[in-house]
Order: C-alpha cells, then structure tokens, then sequence
C-alpha cells in the first residue's frame, strides 16, 4: 500500500515535466551573433521574401516565432529541404499547414546546411524581436517646406516655353516701340547729328544681308548638321530607352519594388552562367497558382503552360511565351553574368538602372564598348575574402603603391580577347 502511494506521489512531478518540456521555446538554441543573422539575412531575402515577410502574412505565414510554433527545429530544417517529403510522411502538422495554404508547394531548397537554416532562423528572430515601427502620421496635402516633393518634368517644360513666349513677345513689342519712336523723331526738327542716329542705316534688315551674317549662318547650320550625322553614326546599334511592349504586362515596379523580391529568384542563371535567363513560368506559379488567379495577364501564364485553375491541373498543352528581348549585344562581344555578379557582386541596378521602379523594363545603358571600358577602368575588383587574388594585389600594390585599389583594367579588364572571341 505504502509502495503504491509513493509510485503515485512519483507521477505527478513526472507528468509535471512533460507538461512543462512540451512548452519549451527552441529559440533559446538560435544564434544572436551579429555576424550569424547578417549571414541569415542574405539568404532570407534572396530566396524566402518572395514568399515570406517576418511579421506579416504574404503567399506563406508570417515567420516570426516559427521556432516555438514548429515542433521542432530539426523539423523546420526537414521542412525547408523537403516540405513535399514531410508532408507525404503523414505528419499532422505539416498537412495541416498545407491545407491551410491552399496547398500550395513550399520550394525545396535541399543545399541548404542545418547552420545555413538556423541563420535564417536567427535573422527572424532578430527581426520579429525588434519593436514595431509606429504609424506614420497623416500626410499634408499638397506638401509643404522640405517636403522632399520633386516638380514634374511637364510643369518645368510648361515653364520654359512660356518664359520662350514672353521673350519672343517682348522682342516683337520692343521693335514696334522703336519703329514708332523713329517715325515720331524723323516728324520732329532734329539736327544733322541726331537725324544720324535716328536714321542709322545699320538697320536688323541690312545686318541680316550682309555677307558676314549670311557666313555666320551656314557655318552653324553646317557645324549643327555635321554634329547630327556624327551623333547617328555613333548611335547605329546603341538602343538606350528601348521599352518594348512585352505580351504579359508584368511590372517589376511591383514584384522587385513593392514585394521587394531579389531578382536572382527569378532570373536564376545570373549568379551560376553566361545568361541571366528569362523567368521559367514554374517560377511565376510557385506564387501565382493561388495569387490573383483572376487576373487577365495571369491567365495568360494559365494558358501558356496549360494550367487549370478549377481543378488546379495542367493538360499538357503548352505554348512558349513570346517575351521581346531588350538587352541586345553583338555577337562578337562576350559578356558573363555571373562573373559580374557572383565574382564581382555588381548588383543589377549597376547596368540595368533602377529595374525596381519600372513599371515597364526598358534599357537603361549604353551597353556600348565605351561604356563597358569607362566602367572596366573606374571599378574597384571586388577582392575581400578571395585568396585567388591575393598574389595579384601584392604585385598591383608593389608597382603602384600600398592600399592603392586594384581596378579591373589592371587585371586584364581591357584586353581585347577579355571580351571578343
């Protein structure tokens, strides 16, 4: 009997425990270093912000406290990898979230390292323990001093032929003024020397025929066409501001702007190859096969790749999208993206302008061989942290001086074979 109150007594701090472990935060195990969530970060917002913001809820959840939500964190690290996988295991909660998602299919990232996933993990804690921002207040209509408020290009151009107008204007008034004033002193009794100057016979009229003006003239006329045909000569092959209508209206102002969505998401060979590729349309289905469904430009991608939306599958019948190229070279001329940007971490706004704002892409460089030179013999060579160019710094600072920066002419950037077959 004793035996058996005590077996008793024993249960309760046992059962205690277990209640207690299973509302045990896993976020005590993610990292707070610095340098850990700035790691996080990169990652977050190069492969997870198309799909996920850390305090609000976009195509997925809202990811801050995930860790405490998540069974465990070497489930969220199973998910990540192979959200498919987890879910065709049978777990309950993996299917519970992915019926309350419309079922839609988280992208696996299989690379990913279990330091790689808790990076991540520390970013958004970080993230979902910073307070939030308060409101902003109402705006003044109309702006006031130092409203930071630009005036439209239309209103200056309105400006500028107006104050035109009012010159020309004053011109005209000024010689009617003078022909009156000179009609009126010719009626008057005036002396020999002020009938001189009334009547001098260097009129606009005989400036106008004279043989110097008439020089003058076609020297400009000349100089001004010359300079025409030059600045055509050098523009052949240059398509800056080329803005084609593309057949689905997709605007970055949006997707990389608004949404803030890295544009190595979508354009996925830049960082690995010779061409930035044109989005696959899978990648626009990762969000768009529950997003704006009813969109007309969406339905365009539904037709293309044979998608339907009421029984959310595809028929087999596919058609490419006929996407307008807009940033053309010539076939003699080389050019890497990925050497660009995954070697030199040139960011796209650096050649292609600010893509963010552009409601409709349009080139935004030269793309000339000029250009490309100027930018070879101004640009630093993104050296920090690669050891293969550690030899080539030495010898560059040997020559030209200690901590003077390397530019990519200085490694062969100019030679002619750097960039033409």
């Amino acid at each position: 009997m004793m035996n058996e109150k005590i077996s008793g007594l024993l249960k309760f701090p046992v059962l205690a425990l277990l209640v207690l472990t299973s509302f045990i935060s896993f976020s005590q195990d993610i990292s707070k270093d610095a340098a850990v969530i700035k790691a996080g970060e990169d990652l977050f917002n190069g492969n997870c912000k198309s799909c996920h913001r850390v305090k609000q809820k976009l195509v997925g959840p809202a990811l801050a406290g995930v860790y405490d939500r998540a069974p465990s964190l070497d489930w969220i690290k199973n998910w990540v990898r192979n959200s498919s996988k987890v879910i065709a295991g049978g777990d309950k909660y993996a299917n519970a979230l992915y019926t309350e998602y419309n079922k839609s299919q988280m992208t696996a990232f299989t690379s990913y390292k279990d330091d790689q996933i808790m990076s991540i993990l520390a970013y958004i804690k970080a993230e979902a323990d910073k307070p939030d921002a308060p409101a902003a207040g109402p705006q003044v209509a109309g702006g006031g001093a130092g409203s930071g408020q630009a005036i439209p290009s239309g209103y200056l151009d309105a400006i500028l032929g107006g104050m035109i107008i009012i010159l020309v204007l004053m011109v005209i008034i000024l010689g009617l003024i003078t022909t009156a004033l000179k009609k009126y002193l010719n009626d008057k009794q005036l002396s020999e020397e002020d009938s001189e100057v009334v009547n001098n016979p260097y009129t606009l009229a005989t400036f106008t025929r004279s043989a110097g003006f008439i020089f003058l003239v076609i020297f400009v006329v000349s100089a001004i066409a010359f300079k025409t045909v030059i600045d055509g000569l050098y523009s052949i092959g240059v398509q800056q501001g080329y803005q084609p209508k593309q057949p689905i209206a997709f605007s970055h102002k949006l997707h990389a702007g608004a949404y803030e969505i890295n544009c190595k998401y979508c354009h996925t060979g830049a960082m690995k190859g010779k061409q930035a590729n044109i989005p696959s349309p899978n990648i626009c289905m990762n969000c768009h096969s529950q997003i704006k469904q009813e969109s007309p430009e969406i339905q365009k991608i539904y037709a293309a790749i044979g998608y339907d939306v009421k029984t959310a599958s595809y028929s087999g019948k596919q058609k490419p999208i006929e996407w307008v190229r807009i940033h053309n070279l010539p076939d003699l001329a080389y050019f890497n993206h990925s050497q660009h940007v995954n070697v030199g971490g040139i960011e796209c706004q650096t050649c292609h302008g600010p893509i963010e704002e552009m409601e409709q892409v349009k080139q935004y460089s030269l793309l000339t061989m000029g250009w490309c030179i100027d930018c070879h013999r101004k640009t630093n060579v993104n050296n920090e942290g690669n050891a293969y160019y550690d030899k080539l710094v030495e010898v560059h600072e040997a020559s030209k001086g200690k901590g003077t920066k390397m530019k990519v002419e200085d490694i062969g950037g100019l030679e002619c074979s750097k960039c033409h077959y």
